[in-house]
């Protein structure tokens, strides 16, 4: 029987994040790795699959997903014998949802204005995030007191803020607050991402060798 669920990506991407969340929910998955300096993302075939071209790209049982958000939420409700996601009925499931809309939306404006200042300053209330400190102040009252954002229950929210930090840590577009590193840490630390961690190298790796 035909894998059901195929995972397009590149290691040097916003894949990683749904590559992360596939190894949290310990299914079985196919992985096409699209070597983007050959431009396979812009293939004939894959624009068939995302009009996009971009990635990443999940097909399951026919459905294609793409957004890295989007891809996260659904293997979450897909998988919920992973926990990942507060029942819809749960009163915690409107948390989830602000919060993972808030860091999608704009936390990703945000630090992406950051690296890329625009040539004229935009008014704050015409920005989905308002300001740069606003954004981040709210960021680190979501994580506290924690340990994550629905307190001791780790979900796919937790994944996908921590995978923004931990980028923009690295592309300092991010303040090093303490709170954001210490919860970097934490998530850092689950197996499912050190598993991932290893499928990144992976994937670098044969990349790397057809270059």
């Amino acid at each position: 029987m035909a894998n059901t669920l195929q995972f397009y990506t590149n290691p040097m991407s916003r894949g990683r994040i749904a590559h992360w969340m596939l190894e949290e929910i310990g299914v079985p998955y196919e992985t096409h790795l699209l070597n983007m300096k050959r431009g396979e993302h812009k293939s004939a075939e894959y624009l068939k699959i995302n009009p996009m071209g971009k990635v990443p790209t999940l097909v399951h049982n026919g459905v294609v997903i793409t957004e890295a958000a989007a891809i996260c939420a659904y293997l979450a409700d897909a998988f919920p014998q992973a926990k990942l996601a507060p029942a819809t009925a749960s009163p915690e499931r409107g948390t989830y949802l602000r919060w993972f809309f808030f860091s999608s939306g704009p936390v990703e404006a945000a630090l992406t204005d950051k690296t890329n200042p625009r040539a004229t300053e935009a008014r704050a209330s015409m920005l989905s995030y308002g300001t740069y400190a606003d954004t981040l102040d709210t960021l680190e009252k979501a994580l506290t007191p924690g340990p994550f954002v629905l307190g001791e229950q780790f979900t796919a929210v937790d994944l996908y803020i921590a995978s923004q930090i931990g980028y923009g840590l690295m592309v300092k577009s991010l303040e090093a607050r303490p709170v954001f590193l210490e919860y970097l840490q934490r998530c850092a630390s689950r197996p499912g991402y050190e598993r991932a961690n290893a499928k990144f190298k992976e994937l670098e790796d044969t990349l790397a060798a057809k270059t």
